[in-house]
């Protein structure tokens, strides 16, 4: 799929990429999840401040906020605000009872 640019943007929403999907639980039963966000920009771009709608993201288990935060309702942060190079995949495991829809709501190019 191409991704949609307007005439001179370096990067759209499609540059970025979530996957995310079950792991092995926790000793305690909690299901665990990894997710993998990366750049695929193919102009080579680097993506910054990139904030997704994650609700109320909380996890059981300690992620490393300099990874992956929640900063207030339906707004995480990825990679402490730094830019996410071309080809750069950032992953991380949350435990939780259910997962977590997340989606790109902001970045800068």
């Amino acid at each position: 799929m191409e991704p949609t640019r307007i005439w001179g943007d370096l990067c759209s929403n499609s540059d970025i990429i979530i996957n995310q999907g079950p792991t092995a639980p926790q000793y305690n039963g909690i299901p665990t999840y990894t997710v993998e966000i990366m750049n695929v920009c193919f102009t080579g771009c680097n993506i910054s401040s990139i904030h997704l709608n994650c609700g109320w993201f909380g996890s059981a288990n300690i992620v490393n906020p300099r990874i992956f935060k929640r900063l207030r309702y339906n707004d995480c942060l990825v990679n402490d605000g730094r830019p996410l190079t071309n080809g750069r995949v950032i992953s991380f495991q949350y435990a939780n009872t259910f997962r977590y829809p997340l989606s790109v709501s902001s970045f800068i190019c």
